[in-house]
Formats: structure tokens, C-alpha cells, sequence
């Protein structure tokens, strides 16, 4: 039946036949098949179908559910005795907010020093992504914000929190200064995130607190673009300390810490709610706890 619950979350993943059965490597005659079958087994209607796919019955979405926990705990079945045999091996899969991408490099790292055999995909997605892919199952943790929006529920190891730093060029009227107000910044020339980033939300909010509007420029989902047009176009950039430091080394760039703000968002290790998680899992959280900056 595994094979069936897997088809079934792929199709309310994909929302499409046709995606479902790619996603899986499969036919779409062998998805509609599977899942007639499940139907069968489980003797209810579990998606309304039509000329195409009408989304998921009642019956659906609480089979859906049951999907998700049963295909997770056969993985973390067959997770934990192959750790039993080999040791911690595998595959991690985490998806990670763009602005802590350098906290999850520290992380693997740090991680892979202890547990060779571990490999690593790491991913940049937003906040709201990685939490429906954690949901989907597919991928295995996050990090992401932990008190800035709801996260549901999953278990939690701060990192750090963010602390904000201006980008300017180094024959910016800024630089050199010990710090610039958000209000300063109304009516400049402004590269920021995209909206849907949780840190764009974050900026925002800045800025309201100061009575300013933003009117960025330039819109990206790349914190690598943003530097780029500070370096090239004269722009200005504002960002978490740590990646601002990481991104402008070696270039004709300064950094001036933002002023007037209060204790910024914590940013952390997200994995979904289980007792016990699995060995892998266990290992990568204790991992984020010895390395967190806010213990």
C-alpha cells in the first residue's frame, strides 16, 4: 500500500495527474490506477474527478493526512536500521530561507566532520515554502524563522538572530557612518528582497516602525543579485550581518549597521514534530543546538 499512499500525496502536491506520474516516474494510466485501487481498499471516493483533477474529498484529505504519518514512518523505520547497521548514512534534504544560507553551509559542515557518510541537499526556498515541503515530505528540515510567523508544529533549535547592515558602496554618502536610520533610507535607491521572502516582510515592518516606505528599485530572490547592483549600479542593500559580511569580501563595498531597531527575528532548525525523530535527525538538531549562538 505504500506505493499507493505515495501516489496519493504526490496528487495533492502536484494538483495534476499528468505532474503526479512524472514526479513519481510513473504512467498516468498507472496513477489512475493506483489510486482506484486505494479507493478500493480503503472503500470511500478519495479525489472528485472530471475532465481533469478536482482536488481531494473529505474522506480525501483525511487519508492524506494518514499518508503522510504512515510513508514518514516507514521511512524513519528503514532510517533507523540502517543506522543500526551502518551508522549515520543517507541523504539530508534542507530547505533554507536565502538569508541564512551561510548558517546552513556552517551547519553541514559541521555536521558532515562528525558523520562522513551524510550527504547534503540543501535548497533556497522562502519561509512558506519550506514549511509545506517539510509538509509534503519533501524535504527532510528547514531553517527558517521561528517567531516572526506561525511554524506549526515541528521542533525547534535557534541558530541566531538577525541583526541588519546597509550595503551601500564605498563612496556612498552612508559609508563610513556608524549607522543609518531606517527612516534615512525613504526615497533611496533600493534593492531589496521580493515580497514573498519572510525577510522582505521583516524590512517592511522596519520601516513602518520608523514611519518610512520602502520603494525599492530592484526586486530579487537572490541575495547574490542585490550585492551585484550595489557593486555595479550605485544601489543600496540591506541585510542580515553575517550574509552582508559574506557577500561583499573582496569587494569596494561598505558595511553600516542599521539603527533603531529592537531584537531581531531568531532564525532556526526546523524538522517536523516527531518523538523519537530519527537517528539523522536527532544528530543534525543536537548539531544546531552545540553550534546555536543564542544558547
Amino acid at each position: 500500500m505504500l506505493d499507493k499512499l505515495d501516489m496519493l500525496i504526490a496528487l495533492a502536491k502536484t494538483e495534476h495527474f499528468g505532474k503526479a506520474a512524472e514526479s513519481l516516474g510513473i504512467t498516468q494510466p498507472t496513477l489512475s490506477t493506483g489510486i482506484k485501487n486505494l479507493e478500493d481498499q480503503l472503500g470511500v471516493k478519495l479525489v472528485f474527478r472530471g475532465s481533469r483533477y478536482g482536488g481531494l474529498t473529505p474522506e480525501g484529505q483525511s487519508a492524506l493526512a494518514w499518508a503522510r504519518r504512515i510513508v514518514s514512518d516507514a521511512r524513519q523505520l528503514k532510517d533507523e536500521m540502517r543506522a543500526k547497521k551502518y551508522g549515520l548514512a543517507g541523504q539530508l534534504r534542507v530547505a533554507v530561507i536565502p538569508t541564512a544560507l551561510t548558517w546552513a553551509a556552517k551547519l553541514s559542515a559541521r555536521f558532515s566532520e562528525k558523520h562522513p557518510k551524510v550527504r547534503f541537499t540543501l535548497l533556497s526556498r522562502t519561509s512558506i515554502e519550506i514549511l509545506s515541503m517539510m509538509e509534503n515530505l519533501d524535504v527532510d528540515a528547514g531553517i527558517t524563522y521561528l517567531d516572526n510567523e506561525p511554524t506549526g508544529r515541528v521542533s525547534t533549535e535557534p541558530l541566531y538572530r538577525e541583526h541588519y547592515m546597509l550595503v551601500c558602496g564605498k563612496t556612498s554618502r552612508f559609508a563610513g557612518r556608524p549607522a543609518v536610520g531606517w527612516k534615512e533610507l525613504e526615497g533611496e535607491k533600493l534593492g531589496l528582497l521580493t515580497p514573498t521572502n519572510q525577510n522582505r516582510r521583516i524590512i517592511n515592518r522596519h520601516f513602518r516602525e520608523a514611519d518610512a516606505t520602502p520603494d525599492p528599485w530592484i526586486e530579487s530572490d537572490s541575495t547574490v543579485v542585490l550585492v551585484a547592483n550595489v557593486e555595479d549600479g550605485n544601489w543600496l542593500t540591506i541585510l542580515p550581518s553575517d550574509l552582508a559580511v559574506f557577500l561583499t569580501q573582496g569587494k569596494d563595498l561598505a558595511l553600516v549597521p542599521m539603527s533603531g531597531t529592537t531584537t531581531g527575528p531568531s532564525v532556526g532548525l526546523v524538522a517536523p514534530y516527531r518523538e523519537p525523530h530519527t537517528p539523522i535527525l536527532q544528530a543534525l538538531l543536537a548539531q544546531a543546538r552545540q553550534m546555536s549562538s543564542l544558547s
